[in-house]
């Protein structure tokens, strides 16, 4: 797996995730402490985030880091 693919299915998860906690993409952004326009360019795959922006979104979805590489 290249680079661009990793984040390809990093997005793809982190959507995933939230839909399946029922978070609009704002909820979760406020939650998180991101802007709504961050998250939305993780999801596909335009912004590249670091680990402390993913820990923020684990952390607002009250799951394990590891859960966001599960894909």
């Amino acid at each position: 797996m290249n680079e661009d693919e990793f984040y390809q299915k990093l997005g793809r998860q982190i959507k995933y995730l939230r839909e399946n906690a029922h978070l609009t993409q704002e909820k979760l952004a406020e939650k998180s402490g991101i802007s709504l326009d961050y998250l939305g360019k993780i999801e596909v795959n335009i912004n590249k985030p670091g680990l402390k922006t993913l820990l923020k979104i684990a952390n607002a979805l009250n799951l394990p880091i590891k859960k966001i590489f599960d894909f």
